[in-house]
């Protein structure tokens, strides 16, 4: 029975990151792409947040789709679409040709996401939930490690259309373990009563749901601190401490590396302390290894040591925050799990473009504007789990 439970949440765990590991595998390929397509750097940049965005705007219609069609037809359509605008990009002549198969790659990768996450509400709710959403983390977070080194290695053995087709690879390989490994967890006769109306009604349900949305909007300024990071890590580390593009990905990977530490420990934490006990300690963490942060270098302590060793405790932290929120969020939505989901995921990604948009407007030169986002951030998630995460809910998790 534990077989299969890793065994799903390592499948899970693969859907989930075929999308961000497009986005991380893609970064070292933008010069290249500007040069080859000649193109200009604004152009080049839209071709990665056009995919940004639509992974996060499709989750919106993935989510209700799941609820009435089931899981894994809408797995299906979305590692296809994935697949088709793989081979469209690696076949691109231009850069409209690429930034066109790009919203056609971020449409399907989002369908990984947000179903991941509603079928591990469908299998589990509690610490088992909890554990399970970690794991996928665990597998998520591999993504910054490897695909920055993998897209660079990509590059120097074909170009930077190798990546592509590396990419899709990767999704044929999805599709063969969503086949073989990966049950229906929507049921027929759950999936009897849902339809779009009810979807909009649900949407309606959770936009008018306090403690949902302070949950969702814990976990969009949480991981809109990485999103922070993420937009600014290059220009900072590159730039201003010098480090060479290698080097910068090995360092880019330390902070995956705090939430896959994370992920080990919190089912068991989360057995011990309960959910939301234990969000709200690593909340406290997370917030003031981050002011922590910002407090050294206001003071003028612009160090690459002490950014890297606080980043890593505060996303260690955050990687006890996330899942259990999560979790949380979707503990009472069991029978719209896809819909509660999909605005989960939105509000995550609107989020976090609108936080990088204004962190990459002052940036500098230096760490501080980086710095201030994230803890901005941080402070942001606090406050919003100090009214949220109060109390324990009076009932007992059940599978």
């Amino acid at each position: 029975m534990r077989s299969d439970f890793f065994k799903t949440a390592a499948v899970l765990g693969l859907l989930t990151a075929i999308g961000p590991f497009a986005i991380d595998m893609y970064l070292p390929a933008l010069p290249s792409i500007r040069a080859a397509l000649h193109a200009g750097t604004g152009a080049t940049q839209a071709s990665l947040m056009v995919f940004f965005v639509m992974m996060g705007l499709a989750q919106l219609v993935y989510g209700p789709l799941s609820d009435i069609f089931g899981r894994k037809p809408l797995l299906y359509a979305g590692l296809v679409l994935f697949a088709l605008g793989s081979i469209g990009c690696a076949l691109a002549t231009d850069i409209q040709t690429l930034i066109a198969f790009r919203v056609l790659q971020g449409l399907g990768a989002s369908a990984g996401m947000v179903i991941g996450r509603a079928v591990v509400r469908d299998l589990h709710t509690g610490p088992d939930a909890a554990q399970m959403m970690s794991l996928l983390m665990l597998v998520f977070s591999v993504s910054p490690i490897l695909a920055p080194l993998a897209g660079s290695l990509v590059i120097a053995w074909t170009d930077w259309r190798g990546i592509f087709w590396s990419v899709l690879v990767a999704a044929l390989l999805g599709l063969v373990l969503l086949t073989l490994f990966l049950r229906e967890t929507r049921h027929a006769h759950l999936r009897a009563g849902s339809t779009v109306r009810g979807a909009l009604s649900a949407y309606r349900e959770l936009l008018g749901d306090p403690s949902f949305l302070g949950m969702g909007f814990i976990c969009a300024f949480g991981t809109s601190s990485f999103f922070a990071y993420l937009a600014s890590s290059s220009f900072v580390l590159i730039e201003h401490y010098g480090l060479t593009p290698t080097q910068y990905s090995f360092f880019f990977s330390i902070n995956a590396i705090a939430f896959i530490g994370a992920a080990q420990f919190n089912g068991l934490l989360a057995r011990r302390f309960g959910l939301r006990r234990l969000a709200r300690r690593a909340v406290a963490g997370y917030v003031g290894s981050m002011t922590a942060l910002f407090a050294l270098f206001a003071l003028g302590i612009d160090s690459l040591a002490v950014l890297a060793v606080l980043l890593f405790v505060g996303y260690a932290f955050l990687g006890l925050v996330i899942p259990n929120v999560t979790v949380l969020a979707l503990e009472e939505h069991g029978a719209i799990a896809g819909t509660a989901s999909a605005l989960i995921g939105t509000l995550q990604f609107l989020t976090g473009a609108i936080v990088m948009a204004i962190v990459s407007r002052f940036l500098d030169g230096t760490a501080l504007p980086m710095v201030v986002g994230i803890a901005a951030c941080a402070l942001i998630t606090f406050a919003l789990a100090r009214i949220t995460l109060r109390g324990e809910p009076a009932r007992a998790y059940a599978d």
